[in-house]
């Protein structure tokens, strides 16, 4: 299939595009800083542009795709200078318009009303450390799920560099105790299957091992 994935040079984004090929698909990444992707492969297209900025470098992009991934985020910084809503507003409009309707999107677990379902640490750590990104990523949610797309918002727990094991359990609640986590490759894993099998159009399924 045709993927597009934005936020393709960061840690999951890579994943999400190694895996791709691995699967034999050919993958259009979006990319600020091409020079961040060291992913050498005939199947890869790059469109570098900003998705808070360039609506019409999106639409190029998203044009004649199949499915579209966003592993957008603000990697190690704290201030998410809502880069998710304002991406949203673009990236939404433009998949609308070019009839490409299925979209999964990572955004995490803790983000609205599930981190009442998060362990004691973690709920503390989301509520105080992260309340700036989590609102910006339920902001995004929101414009995702106003949409007429086929969207999955998927919720990871706690992400590591660890290695792809394919040994993850997915659902709409899991029971976590402690500092539940999950691998970049395993999320990345996860996503690429959810876009063909679909078990969770309109759903925001948790990932964790």
């Amino acid at each position: 299939m045709k993927i597009l994935v934005f936020g393709a040079t960061g840690p999951t984004g890579k994943q999400v595009v190694t895996q791709a090929f691995s699967q034999g698909h050919t993958v259009t990444a979006f990319v600020r800083k091409p020079e961040l992707l060291p992913i050498v492969d005939p199947r890869l297209r790059l469109i570098v542009g900003d998705t808070t900025l360039d609506a019409s470098t999106i639409a190029e992009a998203i044009r004649g795709q199949d499915f579209v991934v966003s592993a957008l985020g603000r990697s190690k910084t704290l201030k998410s200078e809502n880069l998710m809503a304002r991406s949203m507003r673009l990236i939404v409009p433009a998949m609308e318009q070019h009839g490409v309707r299925r979209f999964i999107m990572m955004s995490a677990f803790g983000v609205g009303e599930s981190h009442t379902e998060a362990p004691l640490i973690p709920r503390i750590i989301y509520r105080v450390l992260l309340k700036d990104i989590f609102a910006d990523k339920k902001a995004a949610e929101d414009r995702v799920r106003l949409s007429r797309l086929d969207w999955t918002i998927v919720y990871p727990v706690m992400l590591t560099d660890g290695p792809l094991t394919g040994n993850y359990r997915v659902g709409l609640h899991l029971e976590l105790k402690g500092m539940p986590k999950i691998s970049r490759a395993d999320v990345a894993h996860f996503m690429l299957a959810e876009a063909s099998t679909r078990a969770f159009v309109h759903k925001v399924p948790v990932i964790s091992y």
